[in-house]
């Protein structure tokens, strides 16, 4: 058995693991994500109560000039306090293509557009242990650069840097985004060898 069978095997639901849904109350609905309080049978036969955050969804694009640079946007994150710089992202709306979605988001924020289809390259899902949120990172290397338009609310700066040198950044502990240390390994494992 390989490696790769070893973890398909993993993911096949085990009875003595899997916690049954009994009761599902919503407690609150925003614009962008809803709480949910669920009651579950726990595998031993005892009911545990979890806390949910429901989210509709995300997506990002990694995309790569034709010298191998990644573009990042750069933004104040308040939920942190900090900056960051991130792979071109923002949520799913409700009903939309992802790759729809990622294309729209990749033109909002930096001005790029991708002139083949975007190529979906990984799911994350950044905290399954209390949200449903799923984040779709697709791809683009064949790049047009046409004006950007942002969101009223969406204050970025556009950089492009190497695809390593953002890994060794998420390894130093400066780049935190989940989506964009993915989309950065994505990047090294494309790149053209000179």
């Amino acid at each position: 058995m390989t490696d790769l069978d070893l973890l398909k095997q993993a993911l096949e639901p085990d009875k003595r693991l899997v916690e049954e849904p009994m009761h599902t109350s919503p407690q609150w609905r925003g614009r962008v994500f809803g709480v949910d309080v669920m009651d579950v049978t726990q595998p031993d036969g005892r009911t545990g109560r979890r806390e949910l955050v429901r989210h509709n969804g995300g997506c990002g694009v990694v995309a790569v000039r034709d010298d191998g640079r990644m573009c990042l946007v750069r933004q104040w994150r308040v939920a942190l306090g900090r900056m960051t710089v991130e792979i071109p992202a923002g949520r799913i709306e409700r009903g939309e293509d992802a790759a729809d979605a990622a294309a729209r988001e990749l033109v909002e924020e930096t001005g790029l557009v991708s002139t083949k289809p975007l190529e979906q390259v990984a799911t994350s899902y950044g905290s399954p242990g209390f949200t449903d949120e799923c984040t779709r990172i697709f791809y683009a290397d064949q790049l047009e650069q046409g004006p950007a338009r942002p969101d009223d609310d969406e204050f970025v700066g556009v950089l492009w840097a190497d695809p390593a040198a953002v890994v060794q950044a998420s390894l130093d502990g400066l780049v935190v985004d989940a989506k964009t240390i993915i989309g950065a390994y994505v990047a090294t494992s494309r790149q053209r060898p000179c």
